[in-house]
């Protein structure tokens, strides 16, 4: 997964709401690197819901329980896609627990650093998202099924709507957060939109 090695040194180191169910697909054949990428983004979206449920647990705070549950539903549209084009499930149905090794130990980094302190928990929220808009943008930049892109552009807009509202609790209590993904004029253009329903 791209840059999981560059997000696990940064952490030793220091929402979309309809349902938008596949109907029906193309039978064009996806090229590997659309597969791996649909596999690596269910993973992905795994992850963030299983860490915002840890900090949730944790902490208590709404907006964690809230953005698991979008991320469930970000995780429901990429097993869509799965499942239309007859591929595997590449998540673990337990908590906490990767079919990848590297993102077992991003897990386990991510969780150490929320456990720290609340304030903790919100940056390593940012940090998510921040990932999840870099990766997307890739992901779109190498496919051109149009079932695909619906997708990749709805959670991509679920993501800019987290990382506004994760800003927004870091900056209430006082701290700030800069981007590690993304540029920082992207970042800049994100926090200056309004929150949306993501076109559905």
């Amino acid at each position: 997964m791209r840059n999981v090695a560059l997000i696990f040194a940064l952490i030793l180191s220091v929402s979309c709401s309809k349902d938008d169910t596949i109907e029906t697909v193309t039978t064009a054949e996806l090229t590997p690197q659309e597969i791996a990428d649909l596999s690596v983004l269910r993973e992905e979206e795994k992850l963030a819901r299983d860490v915002y449920l840890y900090a949730y647990d944790t902490y208590g705070l709404a907006i964690f329980n809230n953005i698991s549950k979008s991320e469930q539903t970000h995780m429901d549209k990429v097993l869509s896609l799965l499942d239309a084009y007859g591929l595997e499930d590449s998540a673990h149905p337990d908590r906490g627990v990767f079919n990848k090794a590297e993102l077992s130990e991003l897990y386990e980094s991510l969780t150490a650093k929320a456990a720290l302190s609340l304030n903790d928990a919100l940056q390593v929220g940012a940090t998510i998202e921040d990932l999840d808009i870099s990766d997307i943008n890739e992901f779109l930049s190498r496919t051109q099924e149009p079932s695909i892109v619906v997708v990749y552009e709805s959670l991509n807009c679920g993501s800019k709507n987290h990382i506004r509202s994760f800003i927004r609790q870091i900056e209430s209590h006082g701290d700030t957060y800069t981007p590690q993904f993304i540029s920082q004029d992207e970042f800049e253009t994100i926090l200056s939109q309004p929150s949306g329903g993501c076109g559905n």
